[in-house]
């Protein structure tokens, strides 16, 4: 082996050998459904690359699957991308802008090809960088929602749904976005606190006898008002009731009417109702058959529904012409500064309109009645369990669903109209002319395309075959587990359990992992326009802090914005970002992923963790230099295994069971502390140590020493297959060299994904040998603790004395003296049994049992004593330094709770230190 574990240099390769083996596919092929396990992987859109947010889901993900496939399951995790209508149809626009075109120059057909060579060309990246990351997702499997299959489930879905009836075409509420010219989903609508007005407006009384006033934000939707609104308890109104208004600048009366939606104390109790423009007022129009007047069109500007003098204005021009007309009628009562919460595109920026407009919808009710119940029964499980509450919440609050779309990248609906406007429902047009006996007539096919999320609501059984009745849908479905975040619940989990039930009669998936997001490391969420984005590739490989700034600030419009990323991105990697290999990027998210619970990515924990990396590998160096060309006990089973050997492999099924039970409960978080505190503390930092002694050691015979080679090498080859879900490639190159050594069958299996993962051997549990090597433990750092407070160089022999302990402390000590010796360096070892006397020491304990070390002669008094005094002096000052801020109000008062407990937290560890020096000066000025 290398002296230093350099990943670069073996990940890509052994990737590589991986998927031309072919051993990402099921091992039982698609009709062993006996122990089948599947995953579904959320499919990222085609249009850009995986983020931190991805990499952290892919990591959980993979780490399932290779403990599965390691576990004997028939393992499949399903590879795929969505096509992403509106963002991959802007991007290609975007493009074709570049060259002065746009997609009508090309016309839909042409512009569909331009959109399949874009995506032949970029749609790569993605799963590339899963490839980097070490997902090991059957990629013969790999899916497009609109690939050819997949296009056909679509088509099936929707014309079997519209001939049951529940897919109709009608004039409702969107969310419309002026500048894309299409309806967009709440998920693709972001809302922000901006700065605004609150207009208080006169709408005069048809009586004559006084006005009532109404407050708004946007004073040009009042141009398609159809009442006001009064609560039918608010005394103020109740003689209004039924009575109509003159509604200004239009010549049209409207009701007054009475609802409880309307809220007493807020504002003046009189509320203007826009069905066609606002959600609530469209629900209150539903309920009163009020009048919807669109006044709008698709891009915004006032239609012919509005008087004359605002016909053709843009919707701002509009308001701005509206206030003025108001004032001058002195209609105006008052205008408030106020801030709102103002939807806008998330990727066109502009304010989203809520639009009247027809579109084609699912009749939800009927779906979502079943899909409720599957989770109220206890068939899908949530972890953690609360987010059901979510998903109840939703369920039962649920609307129909708005499924078509104004774009031309898509599933073109399956819908044909005749010259009267009639509609046509199949699959193609020859099915629908054959369907409803049509003839030679003239049809136009529907130009609209479905949402996106219609596709990605069959994606757990399109991808299996559906509708064709195929072997990997009956093997694989339901699939095992779904891993996602909560933002997308409603939109995506709820859809395909909806879906699933209905088209298969099956839940989708047995468990719903809720993952937390990826936030910086001050929490912060990660952004483009934050600058603080993470490209897991960047992690995985480094880059340079000129490549990095570039990377962050292209393409932005704003230069001021760009010029304080760049800044800020250079003060906080002023030599870029080093490279840290997939595994201890890996090993992070999974060290971090605590149920649902946001994750602080901090690149500290990743060099922690690249640390540990370099732990294991120098471990495995030291394994294989004392193993490799030894008998190992491979071919003489006459062996002896020590106290240490004994120990090691009765911790060992400690932690499998430790890993399992956190695996099965989805905390990856104490899975992976599992693994790292057997590794690091317990292997490498005692075992390797305790080996030692034995190996170079002759008061050990040679079975002994065959027992610890043996012990050595099978308890690595175990930890590489223990850690292998986690860390994929430094377990695999370091199990081919010493899976040889440990006797392990590797000709069938070649490589250690195809292995079993290590199973509980409970003959091996040995508490006895755990609670003597405590002991010794505790009497090593006992000495070692000593050292340390007293300035006595690790390596300089030591006498030792022991009292006050038991027969047991005796006889173990009596025992392990050569351990002792060669851990704690000890050149002389005495007990001292009751009443005799022990010069000058430091002392340590061990439970009840002292241990005693003469400090004559080990040190030099005086030289001590003033480097202990310099160092009190230090620290007196930042006693003082310390408690003065803390003494100061204006500290404590204005600084954030977190800083002032922190400043808390170090004044309570100088103390302490100040206190251990004074303990020691007393212990030197005796001697």
């Amino acid at each position: 082996m290398e002296k230093a574990y350099n990943p670069q240099a073996i990940e890509q390769e052994t990737y590589k050998k991986w998927e031309s083996n072919d051993y990402f596919s099921p091992k039982g092929g698609a009709t062993d459904n006996s122990d089948s396990y599947c995953i579904m992987i959320p499919p990222p859109n085609v249009t850009g690359s995986l983020h931190m947010g991805h990499a952290f889901q892919h990591t959980i993900m993979d780490s399932l699957t290779r403990y599965h496939r390691m576990k004997g399951d028939n393992t499949l995790w399903q590879p795929g991308s969505d096509h992403a209508g509106i963002a991959t149809q802007m991007v290609v626009e975007r493009l074709l802008d570049q060259e002065g075109k746009s997609r009508h120059d090309l016309g839909r057909e042409a512009f569909i090809d331009k959109v399949w060579e874009w995506k032949e060309h970029s749609g790569g990246t993605i799963s590339q960088q899963m490839r980097r990351m070490g997902d090991s997702c059957d990629w013969s499997r790999e899916a497009f929602t609109m690939d050819e299959d997949l296009s056909s489930a679509v088509l099936e879905t929707f014309v079997q749904l519209y001939d049951e009836g529940l897919i109709y075409r009608g004039d409702r509420l969107v969310n419309w976005d002026p500048k894309l010219l299409t309806a967009v989903s709440d998920l693709e609508v972001e809302s922000h606190e901006e700065n605004g007005h609150l207009w208080h407006m006169r709408y005069p009384l048809s009586d004559g006898s006084g006005h009532v006033i109404i407050a708004t934000t946007r004073p040009e939707t009042m141009l398609g008002d159809s009442a006001v609104a009064v609560h039918p308890e608010d005394e103020r109104y109740k003689d209004l009731i039924g009575k109509t208004i003159d509604l200004p600048l239009t010549g049209r009366q409207i009701p007054i009417i009475a609802d409880d939606y309307v809220e007493k104390d807020f504002g003046s109790g009189c509320v203007k109702i826009t069905p066609a423009h606002d959600f609530n007022d469209y629900e209150m129009g539903q309920r009163h058959d009020l009048e919807m007047i669109n006044i709008l069109t698709p891009t915004a500007h006032i239609n012919d529904n509005a008087p004359e003098a605002y016909r053709g204005l843009d919707r701002y021009e509009a308001r701005k012409k509206i206030i003025e007309d108001f004032e001058a009628l002195g209609l105006m009562e008052k205008i408030e500064p106020h801030k709102l919460k103002v939807p806008r595109g998330d990727r066109s920026g502009v304010v989203i309109e809520p639009y009247l407009t027809p579109q084609w919808y699912v009749k939800i009710a009927p779906l979502a009645e079943p899909a409720l119940k599957a989770v109220k029964d206890g068939d899908i499980k949530f972890v953690p369990e609360n987010w059901s509450n979510t998903y109840y919440h939703w369920m039962e609050n649920i609307q129909d669903w708005c499924i078509s779309r104004q774009l031309w990248w898509g599933h073109q609906i399956p819908a044909w109209y005749d010259n009267s406007g009639k509609v046509y429902v199949g699959r193609n047009e020859e099915e629908v002319r054959e369907k409803y006996d049509l003839g030679d007539i003239e049809l136009r096919r529907d130009e609209d395309v479905l949402d996106t999320w219609f596709s990605s609501a069959l994606w757990p059984f399109a991808t299996l075959g559906w509708p064709e009745k195929t072997p990997e849908l009956e093997t694989f479905l339901p699939t095992s587990v779904l891993v996602t975040g909560f933002d997308i619940i409603f939109f995506w989990v709820a859809r395909m359990i909806m879906m699933g039930l209905k088209f298969t009669g099956k839940i989708p998936f047995k468990e719903i992992y809720i993952t937390g997001l990826i936030r910086d490391e001050q929490g912060q969420k990660m952004s483009k326009s934050k600058g603080n984005v993470l490209d897991p590739i960047d992690i995985i490989d480094g880059i340079d802090i000129e490549s990095l700034v570039a990377k962050r600030t292209t393409g932005m419009m704003n230069p001021k914005a760009a010029e304080k990323i760049a800044k800020r991105t250079r003060k906080q990697f002023p030599d870029g970002i080093e490279a840290y290999g997939t595994d201890a990027m890996r090993f992070t998210f999974c060290a971090m992923a605590s149920t649902s619970r946001d994750i602080n990515f901090d690149l500290n924990r990743v060099e922690g963790y690249r640390n540990f990396c370099n732990k294991i590998w120098n471990a495995a160096r030291y394994v294989l230099m004392n193993t490799e060309d030894q008998d190992t006990g491979l071919h003489n089973d006459a062996m002896e295994f020590s106290l240490a050997d004994r120990w090691i492999k009765s911790e060992l099924q400690k932690t499998i069971v430790e890993f399992e039970k956190a695996i099965d409960t989805y905390r990856f978080d104490l899975a992976a502390n599992a693994l790292y505190e057997f590794t690091w503390n317990t292997y490498c930092d005692w075992y390797l140590e305790l080996s030692k002694p034995v190996l170079y050691s002759d008061e050990y015979s040679e079975e002994a020493k065959r027992g610890t080679r043996h012990t050595l090498v099978t308890v690595l080859e175990s930890l590489m297959r223990l850690l292998h879900p986690f860390m994929p490639f430094i377990t695999e190159e370091i199990w081919q060299k010493v899976a040889p050594l440990a006797g392990t069958d590797s000709a069938e299996r070649p490589s250690i994904m195809l292995q079993d993962f290590p199973q509980v051997d409970e003959s091996l549990i040995d508490n006895n040998a755990e609670a003597d090597i405590e002991w010794l433990k505790k009497v090593i750092v006992g000495v070692r603790n000593i050292r340390g407070e007293m300035n006595i160089a690790p390596g300089k022999p030591l006498d030792v004395m022991f009292r006050n302990g038991s027969e047991s402390d005796k006889d173990r000590l009596e025992a392990n003296k050569t351990f002792l010796s060669k851990l704690a360096k000890l050149d002389s070892i005495q007990w001292l049994e009751a009443g005799e006397s022990a010069p000058m020491s430091a002392t340590a304990l061990a439970g009840d049992m002292e241990i005693l070390i003469p400090m004559a002669g080990l040190i030099d008094v005086e030289q001590e004593l003033a480097r202990l005094d310099k160092e009190a002096e230090k620290l007196e000052k930042d006693l003082q330094r310390i408690s003065g801020k803390l003494n100061n109000p204006n500290f404590t008062d204005k600084a954030p709770e977190a800083v002032v407990e922190k400043e808390r937290g170090k004044l309570a560890e100088v103390e302490s230190t100040i206190k251990k020096i004074e303990e020691q000066r007393a212990q030197l000025k005796a001697l």
